[in-house]
């Protein structure tokens, strides 16, 4: 882990930030039965979470439905129901507001989200989060979704420094591969729901574990 303060911080969104596995759930099991299918288990749907909304269709459709090819028509349809739950059950962890303004009187602090952009605004603006990121990286088609590392060394780009001074928190494995890939340190929240399929055998030692985002700052000194 990093043995300075990081000269940014680079937060996921969902499992790390908050908790929006019920609402995903929800509107993931709306178009399942949309489709003819069998609605499935909160923690199924929870651990096929974290490449980006088309292939949470694909896994949630293969398994619901057994459908093999899921079209754009699919994903859309996800978008709009969605959008209708958006904030019905999502809140932030415990500990998220508090370690986020202690943090930004410190660091920059973005966010890296495979969320869809407009979705992820209006998640932290509704959540009244938004204004603690000086960067929102989100999935608006214009660069690669984690685990490629563009949009982290786009956000590293942005605040002038590179991986040895930046510092990603997230809850997946998604989030450890995009870390590793550009050379930037990683903390994993063990409260988040994509911890819970994180394959520990390939955890280095090297990795900050957190059991609540209010251990970051007393970790790092702020």
């Amino acid at each position: 882990m990093p043995p300075r303060l990081p000269r940014l911080i680079v937060f996921d969104l969902d499992g790390t930030l908050v908790d929006s596995r019920r609402d995903l759930a929800g509107a993931a099991n709306d178009l399942i039965v949309e489709f003819g299918g069998t609605p499935l288990d909160e923690r199924t749907l929870a651990s096929m979470i974290g490449d980006g909304v088309a292939f949470f269709v694909r896994r949630a459709l293969a398994a619901g439905c057994g459908l093999a090819d899921v079209g754009e028509e699919a994903v859309a349809r996800f978008h709009c129901l969605y959008a209708r739950r958006l904030l019905d059950a999502t809140l932030p962890y415990p500990g998220v507001r508090g370690a986020l303004g202690r943090l930004q009187r410190a660091a920059p602090l973005a966010i890296l989200t495979n969320k869809p952009r407009p979705a992820a605004l209006r998640l932290l603006d509704g959540l009244r989060l938004l204004s603690y990121f000086a960067e929102v990286v989100a999935d608006d088609g214009r660069r690669p979704l984690k685990p490629d590392p563009a949009g982290l060394r786009h956000l590293m780009r942005l605040a002038e420094t590179e991986g040895d001074d930046c510092l990603l928190v997230g809850d997946s494995l998604v989030d450890w591969r995009t870390a590793r890939a550009a050379d930037c340190a990683i903390a994993l929240a063990r409260y988040g729901f994509g911890y819970d399929s994180f394959p520990l055998a390939r955890l280095r030692g090297d990795e900050l574990l957190l059991d609540s985002l209010d251990e970051l700052p007393a970790y790092l000194g702020v």
